[in-house]
């Protein structure tokens, strides 16, 4: 006997549905709980798919709900469902998949959908065999209906569709899709397109085997008059570019052309699509040779689709010029993620390196529309086309930009100036000569009445700012910076904002050059403390961080301190500790109590005090979260993570002057604990500052050693390569430190460094620090490490070349020295990359000149002339020219 639902039952469930659509959050409430109660019983869920299938008299809204309904409970609790119900809803499911109304036909597609992917796939085996045969109907709505409810199954279960585990359903399925994109009905014909599209990436056995027919049907499309069609058509064969670019090549010029037109498509999804193709052809090694000829097409395109579409200038509220009153909205604010503290060395050619996990773009014009849309994908295919075919592509780009950048319409100008941000990385040789009269102009835009146009002004003028810095400073700089200064201080949010990111980028470029025109960059940021909403204030954290991080020292004046402390601590006092706007602002200071050094003495108690209490409370709660996790909530680390690392800011920007502050308080106890952590970026920035408080106050230190040394020796895993590069470093500091009493401790951590040094791709920051602590553990103990020597002087020596005369360098060579000394024999067959190693000083100090000179003539003596003679022929010339100079070998 069917099923049949009471007539009561029926009742309160629809009662049900109608409440459940009701504003009211109370009457929302009171759902919920009816819910939790009708769940109780096991047939409630068939009222839900009668109402959804059969309930023809109710509305379809109310139909569509119900079985939204029963989707989340076959979510939530599909398993417990009797077989007889699971039953019934299948089969309602497969016999109304045609239902005439589209809604009913796409709730139906879902809610087959969530039960496939229970793992039902496997023990409905019929499913996939009658939506196939359905396929064939006559009747257009069960056609469509199965298809849908195909596609969604192909988007859900494409791995398992592929796999042993179903008997290979795709041998049928794919070449059944394939005879559907010649349907008449354009629906149909998208659907099916869509389907096959799921398969490409993942190469997927059934569709290679029928590539071809694909390709060539794809083609057939390419006229295809649905908007739809011609968008799963583009997509195909952008994936088809990626994975498949060997059946592409024969076709390659016309699907060019076709892309080229679909680039233009009047319906901006369809060009959207298009305009991926571009993006995706410039990562391909034949990108130069297909693409040469079309570039004279290809490049007004992309330009052209720059521009602002209309429907972005209203979302961007492009008319309103002044809205700085006006308080930002939460939900706009974006999450921020701090970044750990890693510990660099300087290299030779000036700048630190970058960290090996290099930022993402940060090239962001106008990110309130985050989304993706046509304006962003071909400013990013122009961007990476400039850096393949780099100044080849000026002489179709030149005639345009003059006509873009000095249009009347400032929707078509503003577009220009996006232009020439985009080329700015891959095209700078070729702009050279056209900076000088560009480079005003810019600066002219950054006071066009348009705020939109001020905006863009500032973002391409940083991506100018290393050529502007390279210049007399009167030429450029100081304009630039004069007038950037005023966009800091705009009426216009979105211009403050992108003032502010183009400040900082101008900060890192320019470095000290900004030391004379300090007081009046102050002012002005201190002024936009007062000025700011919510969300730009966050930005302006960033650009004094990165002044201080620029300028260092010369920070350090009683004037300039007068400005920028007072609202740096107002603001300070105001953030209460659970407030996720303390991560920048700790950033900040962290900056700058590393530049100010002892002039940040009269604010360094209650900065440190309070990072001490961030770090306590967040691992208290850690603790009773691992107790009770369903009594407390999960710690949000990073707040301990930024804590720890402004006390790291605090301890090498005081030195000495930490002392009083760590002897007050019980951060040993807290850093043992934190170095200990689950979490890789708290134990990064715990031995991060376990290094700087060696440095700045060890014998607070020294008690902890015996107790900490086997927890850095547990983190020389270079699986964690930030964790492993910041403990390299502090052991190193501590060998400083502790001299011959780190005897004990040599066995715990040296065959993990000898280890690390010799691994092939160990990024290049880890190795030096590596090397150098190598190098200082044998300053240390030269009798425990110079046995080793053999084991690891060729890539020590191959790491630390590179690398900047400093103290550290210094120590790690010492260190070297003495061990050869103990170890000759463990250096002879690498001696060369010694001698390379030692040329690369520019000028040691005269005690460890000697010991390099000492070294050398004791080789040279011990081989003999002649054979001095032969083995110095190998050199590389500049090498042999400098060892004679300095060391007259």
């Amino acid at each position: 006997m069917e099923w049949q639902p009471d007539e009561q039952g029926l009742q309160q469930v629809l009662q049900l549905l109608k409440d459940s659509q009701s504003p009211d959050t109370a009457t929302q409430r009171a759902v919920q709980e009816k819910l939790e109660q009708l769940n109780q019983y096991p047939d409630f869920n068939n009222y839900l798919i009668f109402v959804l299938t059969s309930l023809k008299s109710e509305d379809e809204p109310t139909r569509s709900l119900s079985g939204l309904i029963l989707k989340n409970n076959v979510k939530a609790h599909y398993q417990n469902f009797p077989p007889a119900v699971a039953d019934f809803i299948k089969r309602e499911c497969l016999n109304n998949i045609g239902d005439p109304s589209p809604l009913i036909r796409a709730t139906i597609g879902i809610l087959i959908t969530t039960i496939a992917s229970k793992g039902e796939l496997q023990t409905w085996p019929e499913l996939l065999p009658q939506l196939c045969n359905l396929l064939n109907s006559e009747d257009y709505n069960t056609c469509e209906g199965s298809f849908g409810a195909l596609q969604k199954i192909c988007e859900d279960s494409s791995e398992l569709l592929d796999s042993d585990a179903l008997n290979r359903p795709l041998n049928i399925m794919i070449p059944k899709f394939l005879q559907f994109f010649k349907h008449c009905s354009p629906k149909i014909r998208s659907h099916a397109i869509a389907c096959v599209n799921q398969f490409i990436i993942g190469r997927a056995q059934a569709l290679m085997d029928n590539i071809d027919t694909f390709i060539e049907s794809l083609f057939a499309l390419a006229g295809d008059e649905d908007c739809e069609v011609r968008k799963n058509v583009c997509r195909a064969l952008v994936m088809l570019l990626e994975v498949r670019i060997d059946r592409l090549i024969p076709h390659m010029h016309s699907i060019i052309q076709y892309m080229l037109q679909r680039t233009q498509d009047a319906d901006e999804n369809v060009a959207l699509e298009a305009c991926e193709f571009w993006l995706t052809l410039a990562e391909q090694p034949i990108c130069k040779e297909a693409l040469s000829g079309h570039l004279v097409q290809l490049i007004p395109i992309l330009v052209n689709g720059m521009k602002y579409s209309e429907i972005d200038i209203i979302l961007l509220k492009g008319d309103v010029e002044e809205d700085d009153n006006v308080p930002d909205s939460e939900q706009d604010i974006k999450p921020r993620f701090h970044k750990s503290r890693t510990v660099t060395l300087q290299h030779e050619g000036g700048e630190g390196e970058e960290g090996e996990d290099i930022d993402e773009d940060e090239d962001d014009d106008d990110d309130t529309l985050s989304d993706w849309n046509l304006r962003k994908c071909s400013a990013a295919a122009l961007d990476v086309l400039a850096n393949v075919f780099r100044d080849e592509l000026l002489p179709h780009l030149l005639p345009l930009l003059k006509g873009l950048l000095f249009h009347p319409d400032w929707v078509i100008k503003e577009s220009g100036i996006l232009v020439l941000g985009a080329i700015a990385e891959g095209c700078m040789q070729g702009m050279v000569p056209y900076l000088p009269e560009l480079i005003p102009h810019l600066i002219q835009c950054l006071c066009d009445k348009k705020a939109l146009v001020r905006s863009i002004a500032c973002w391409t003028l940083s991506r100018y700012a290393h050529w502007v810095v390279s210049q007399p400073p009167d030429a450029h700089l100081k304009p630039l910076m004069t007038e950037l200064l005023k966009r800091i201080l705009d009426g216009n949010k979105r211009v403050q904002e992108a003032a502010c990111s183009a400040f900082a980028t101008l900060e890192e470029e320019a470095c000290t050059e900004l030391v004379p025109y300090l007081s009046f960059i102050l002012d002005t940021l201190v002024f936009a403390f007062g000025k700011y909403q919510h969300k730009n204030l966050l930005i302006l954290y960033d650009a004094i961080g990165t002044l201080a991080d620029s300028v260092g020292h010369h920070l350090n004046q009683p004037e300039y301190i007068q400005k920028l402390m007072p609202p740096l601590i107002q603001k300070w006092n105001e953030l209460k500790d659970e407030d996720k706007d303390l991560f920048p602002l700790l950033e900040c200071l962290s900056s700058v109590a590393t530049a100010l050094q002892s002039g940040f003495l009269p604010y360094c108690e209650p900065v440190y005090q309070r990072c001490v209490t961030l770090v306590q409370k967040t691992l208290a709660q850690a603790m009773m979260y691992s107790q009770q996790p369903d009594q407390y909530e999960a710690p949000d680390k990073d707040f301990m993570i930024v804590a720890l690392d402004l006390l790291s800011g605090l301890a090498e920007g005081l030195g000495g002057h930490v002392d009083q502050l760590v002897a007050r308080s019980n951060i040993m106890t807290l850093l043992f604990q934190c170095m200990q952590d689950t979490m890789p970026e708290v134990r990064q920035s715990s031995f991060a500052l376990l290094g700087d408080l060696t440095k700045a106050c060890f014998p607070h230190v020294k008690p902890c050693i015996a107790e900490f040394m086997p927890i850095l020796g547990t983190n020389l895993n270079p699986e964690f390569i930030s964790v492993c590069n910041n403990a390299t470093w502090a052991i190193g500091e501590i060998c400083m430190q502790m001299g011959v009493e780190m005897q004990p401790y040599v066995a715990l951590v040296l065959p993990h460094l000898v280890e690390i040094i010799n691994r092939p791709n160990t990024p290049k920051t880890l190795l030096e620090n590596t090397a150098i602590t190598i190098g200082r553990l044998g300053y240390v103990c030269p009798q425990e490490v110079a046995p080793m020597l053999q084991q690891f002087i060729r890539p020590w020596c191959t790491s630390l070349r590179n690398i900047r005369d400093n103290e550290e360098k210094d120590s790690a060579f010492r260190g070297i020295c003495v061990m050869i000394g103990v170890n000759p024999g463990g250096v002879v067959q690498d001696f060369i990359f010694f001698c390379d190693a030692v040329a690369s000083w520019v000028n040691p100090k005269d005690d460890l000149r000697d010991m390099f000179y000492k070294i050398l003539h004791g080789f040279k003596d011990q081989v003999g002339e002649e054979n001095w003679q032969q083995f110095s022929e190998q050199f590389p010339p500049i090498l042999k020219e400098r060892l004679s100079a300095c060391y007259g070998v």
